[in-house]
């Protein structure tokens, strides 16, 4: 059944979706978001050092540690540290950021091994960005699925934008829905809000007109009786969209949508979109 949308309920409709886009602009191009990163640095248990931040860096079984030479400061967590500064044991998916300058120091645990990313707010990725392109929104792409939860939560293993890298996350459970009368299904991850879950899919435009390795979407806590909203308008690109040092994950391969999902943001100009 199409259901009817009155002029004010589309402009209602295009507005908060032109609101939500701007946002998702704002936090990857904010002065240390994702455009402003130049290295994705692996530690190992051998002190070094590299151009874009300070210090020598090495990580062992007691974690992530730096030793600043004379002059070299940075600040963590408001403190100006100087000499050997101790990181410790970094879970994986978290992170600290370390102050050094304009700059910011991420240091981080991806795929079970520690890293640093420095983020320079005058890096051209981010000096250049022009906006992401993205289909028009539609309310024919806003569909009402079932969430099922898992009776355990499933372990599942996916790849990563970075050849080699796997991650792991425990899948609660799968959401059903219908697009143009197709039965669909996408296994669900933990989102960041509270009881939200995030879909990772692909679709028959990857790789043509959206990413080719994925797309994310959030979809708010289901109702009491499983009910979810997805609104693939918001599908969303991931940092790996634009650099090649982020370790994204890519989504499992029941996600793999056979249909065409031509709705939320596009291929980036700087990986060719336009």
């Amino acid at each position: 059944m199409t259901v009817q949308h009155t002029s004010a309920e589309l402009e209602e409709f295009v507005h908060d979706w032109q609101e939500w886009h701007q946002r998702q602009e704002a936090r990857l191009a904010d002065p240390h978001g994702f455009l402003a990163i130049t290295g994705l640095h692996w530690l190992s248990d051998r002190p070094e050092r590299f151009p874009d931040a300070p210090g020598a860096w090495s990580t062992g079984a007691d974690g992530i540690v730096v030793v600043l030479d004379e002059g070299e400061e940075l600040v963590v967590d408001g403190t100006a540290v100087r000499g050997e500064h101790r990181f410790g044991v970094i879970p994986e998916r978290g992170g600290v950021d370390a102050v050094w300058g304009d700059a910011v120091i991420e240091v981080a645990k991806r795929g079970g091994q520690d890293i640093i990313r420095p983020r320079h707010p005058d890096t051209p990725l981010r000096t250049g960005f022009t906006g992401t392109p993205a289909y028009a929104p539609h309310p024919r792409w806003v569909v009402t699925g079932r969430y099922t939860a898992f009776d355990e939560p499933r372990p599942t293993t996916v790849g990563a934008a970075v050849e080699g890298l796997e991650h792991v996350y425990d899948a609660p459970g799968r959401v059903e829905f219908k697009l143009d009368g197709r039965p669909l299904a996408l296994t669900a991850f933990p989102g960041h809000g509270p009881g939200s879950l995030l879909v990772l899919f692909t679709d028959a435009t990857s790789g043509v007109t959206t990413y080719a390795a994925n797309r994310a979407l959030t979809l708010d806590a289901p109702a009491a009786d499983g009910t979810v909203v997805l609104d693939f308008n918001r599908a969303a690109n991931l940092p790996c969209a634009y650099t090649d040092l982020a370790t994204c994950p890519l989504p499992p391969a029941e996600n793999r949508l056979p249909v065409p999902v031509e709705a939320g943001e596009r291929i980036p100009r700087e990986r060719g979109g336009s």
